[in-house]
């Protein structure tokens, strides 16, 4: 929509050829129906890719660029700590501002159409669909990865794409939840909690985050989970040993904390070991924690023993679950992977084997963490690639 409306804007004849029965469905479901559609902090440390590559992206389209570019469509912009969102905090008023201003620019849209193969010829680019042949100078590809298939991302132009020479780097879940085991999932899911996340490959911290971690029947969730999740999806695709390491009291330093239970296991020395914990973590996890440590959560309290009362804070700091596998990309809010920014040229995001193709969005291998910053680099690319195909 995006790569559309630029090239629309330069008085070039457009034709959109969209899978589904309507544009803008996969950005409905952003930003839990908001669309935080791009971030105050914007700069490459907030991707995963070539960072020179990402930074050419974001100064071609700027925060200011992509606040300006809504603004003239009709999205008022409301920021919250850094996240913009539209006044309305509707999704849907984005997708409908984009579908306003295609229709103005007298854009054609065709719904429902299936892409077979696409290629170069002398003349520009012929795509060959389910409804026939369809001629033009220029294309700009922008199908997504496999991040919510039933959206349209599915992979379906896949080979097509490849046919043009083109490779995928592996095509992985991020910014999703993961199946874990090594405590009792069942019995804490539906706790959210404030705490720190920590992505262990073999045993070497590989990313952090700190954050509302999401405790479910399968595993782990929320978006701290989300903002490591690329380095797990990539160990588990390269079979390693993967662990999340979970802190549940990340404000607190070890002698800090074991100051704390000293207190209170004199406070409540003839009260039961549950209230020890009372007021400092969730129930449901401080069942969990003595369970894991097995320590009866009825004896008193104060006939926890230094050592125990050490044990006590090292796993309330940190403990250790597995990583079994990924959620499906179904649940994927963004895929990591896609085609190598080495294969397109940087300016114009043209295919470097095959003269006037463009790509754009989450087919290129850079992905963003969450804050906005996925749906800007797709804003950013469209409007190279929309601007690059608009000129002769």
């Amino acid at each position: 929509m995006m790569a559309a409306i630029t090239a629309g804007r330069a008085k070039r004849r457009v034709l959109v050829l969209e899978k589904l029965d309507r544009a803008g469905k996969k950005l409905l479901a952003t930003g839990n129906g908001k669309c935080n559609f791009t971030n105050k902090r914007m700069n490459a440390s907030c991707f995963h890719g070539e960072p020179a590559f990402v930074e050419r992206i974001i100064q071609s389209f700027s925060v200011q660029d992509c606040l300006d570019f809504f603004y003239s469509i009709g999205i008022y912009p409301k920021e919250k700590n850094g996240y913009y969102y539209p006044n309305s905090e509707q999704a849907a008023s984005v997708v409908a501002a984009l579908t306003n201003e295609l229709h103005r620019l007298n854009v054609t849209i065709s719904y429902e159409i299936k892409v077979l193969s696409i290629a170069s010829n002398q003349m520009g680019v012929s795509v060959i669909t389910d409804r026939g042949q369809y001629d033009a100078k220029k294309v700009v590809i922008a199908t997504g990865l496999l991040a919510a298939p039933k959206l349209g991302s599915d992979g379906s132009l896949f080979e097509v794409i490849q046919n043009l020479g083109h490779h995928f780097e592996p095509v992985l879940p991020a910014l999703c939840g993961f199946y874990c085991k090594g405590i009792p999932f069942k019995k804490t899911a539906g706790v959210r909690a404030h705490g720190t996340v920590t992505a262990y490959i073999h045993n070497k911290m590989a990313a952090q985050d700190t954050g509302e971690i999401q405790f479910t029947e399968y595993g782990l969730s929320g978006i701290p989970v989300f903002q490591i999740s690329r380095y797990l999806s990539e160990g588990l695709y390269q079979k390693a040993d993967v662990q999340i390491g979970v802190s549940l009291l990340p404000d607190f330093d070890k002698a800090r904390l074991l100051q704390e239970l000293s207190f209170r296991r004199e406070l409540c020395a003839e009260n039961s070991l549950e209230v020890l914990l009372n007021g400092l973590i969730h129930q449901k996890l401080s069942d969990m924690i003595l369970d894991k440590l097995h320590i009866d959560k009825n004896i008193f309290a104060g006939s926890l023993s230094d050592k125990e009362l050490k044990r006590l804070a090292e796993c309330l700091l940190e403990f250790k679950v597995t990583v079994t596998k990924y959620r499906d990309y179904e649940f994927a809010q963004v895929c990591a992977g896609g085609i190598p920014v080495s294969e397109l040229y940087m300016d114009t995001l043209e295919s470097r084997f095959a003269k006037n193709i463009h790509f754009a969005g989450e087919l290129i291998d850079a992905d963003g963490i969450c804050g906005g910053y996925n749906l800007h680099f797709a804003w950013a690319t469209g409007f190279i690639a929309g601007d690059a195909a608009s000129r002769d």
